[in-house]
């Protein structure tokens, strides 16, 4: 879909992108607030935030329960939703084109003027406690924060969790939305047909019923390695394992291009180096690879589920094909592929009003940077193979990793796939 994208600077401080999509019959609108579990006032509430995201779309200053405003606010067929991570709150929603001052108001509604009650507070403890505790049962996702916590980061596991969900009270509720729920801590992305309807759109955001406040600043880790690292569960009939490696600084979008790239030469494929080595000897079922950006960092994660008795010949196959990559053993054949894949990625990718606006939300809600959609092609093309070896061994000189898994087995089995990694950290 073609579209244009404008960035709004409002007088109240807040900023966001109003993307217009001609003939668009849908609307997609994002805001974000800086306001996630980080930015709790105290470690011993950290599930605060969580909490106040589920009782978002609660009573409010015009509807008495959740039920009546979801009623309202689905009737024409309308989606709905908030998240919370470490940094950020997010709600979102989509909803008919001829519907989409009647879902803005709705959605100004829920984040300016919601009236916390203990009653929406008791279900919302009890929902959130259940969410917690169906990621114990999901191994991939026991290991985020976790691996998160031993490279470093002030973060919580789930365990650590949930004990702070009882220690929330309405009065927690009400001083993080205050504090972190202000007009210069947000950002917002709407998208769909816009033509005529920009002026309007403004006035609606800066009608936004909140103090000015300021615009939280990220706070800042300082990483280091961690040995190997098990979390023990006695029903896990595999070994689900993350292996991270990071960086002291933000990756450029071209050297997040060359990793993504080099990435589906890895795994992204069954006739990939390690995901189709893997796969074409019977070893693992799955096997990905993932690389981000955050504020100050970077990461790159090899992540996976293996047997116990192919856990050793899976990471040697590992072993072997990064150190391939470090050696500069990379066909222009295999690049020209990665790439060709990405472009065929990049132009299924804008078949929704959602999909666009995804495109734009994830840089710019981290960091106020306008990605360039037009571009794409060009940056996909000038992706060179110097770019990929020399990115990808700024992560093995730093030297900053750590391998953890979630096992039913002994600490000695993740200790010995370890020290087949600890062989490409060592002088080349």
């Amino acid at each position: 879909m073609n579209h244009t994208v404008e960035e709004v600077h409002l007088k109240n401080g807040a900023k966001g992108l109003l993307i217009n999509v001609p003939g668009a019959t849908v609307m997609s609108m994002q805001f974000h607030f800086r306001a996630g579990n980080r930015y709790t006032k105290a470690k011993d509430i950290e599930q605060v935030a969580h909490i106040m995201e589920h009782m978002a779309f609660g009573a409010n200053a015009r509807y008495k329960t959740e039920h009546e405003f979801e009623s309202e606010f689905t009737k024409n067929g309308a989606y709905r939703n908030a998240y919370t991570s470490d940094l950020s709150m997010v709600y979102e929603a989509d909803c008919a084109d001829f519907e989409w001052d009647r879902i803005i108001d709705l959605q100004k509604l829920a984040i300016c003027r919601p009236r916390f009650n203990d009653v929406e507070l008791q279900a919302e403890k009890g929902n959130v406690r259940s969410e917690l505790t169906n990621y114990l049962n999901d191994h991939h996702r026991l290991l985020w924060p976790r691996v998160q916590q031993l490279l470093g980061e002030d973060v919580l596991t789930y365990r650590q969790s949930l004990p702070t969900i009882g220690n929330v009270t309405l009065a927690d509720v009400r001083e993080h939305h205050r504090r972190t729920h202000t007009t210069r801590n947000m950002r917002f992305v709407v998208a769909g047909k816009l033509r005529g309807r920009k002026a309007e759109i403004k006035r609606l955001i800066e009608d936004f019923q909140l103090p000015e406040g300021e615009r939280f600043t990220v706070p800042r880790d300082e990483l280091a390695s961690a040995n190997p690292s098990v979390i023990r569960r006695k029903d896990a009939t595999n070994l689900t394992f993350n292996w991270s490696m990071a960086i002291p600084r933000e990756l450029s979008d071209e050297e997040l291009d060359a990793m993504h790239y080099l990435n589906h030469i890895l795994t992204g494929t069954m006739y990939s180096r390690i995901f189709g080595a893997a796969r074409q000897k019977g070893l693992a079922y799955n096997v990905s690879a993932h690389v981000g950006a955050g504020y100050y960092d970077s990461s790159w994660d090899i992540i996976g589920q293996v047997n116990h008795e192919t856990a050793g010949d899976l990471f040697d196959i590992i072993t072997r094909e990064i150190r391939c990559v470090l050696d500069g053993k990379i066909d222009q054949a295999e690049i020209e592929a990665a790439k060709s894949f990405a472009l065929g990625r990049y132009q299924m990718g804008a078949q929704t009003v959602s999909q666009i606006s995804s495109f734009y939300t994830g840089r710019y809600f981290a960091d106020d940077f306008i990605k360039n959609y037009g571009a794409v092609p060009e940056m996909i093309k000038n992706v060179s193979l110097d770019r990929m070896i020399d990115t990808a061994r700024e992560f093995i000189d730093a030297n900053t990793w750590v391998l953890a898994a979630v096992s039913s087995g002994e600490r000695q089995e993740l200790i010995e796939l370890n020290d087949k990694l600890v062989t490409l950290f060592e002088p080349r």
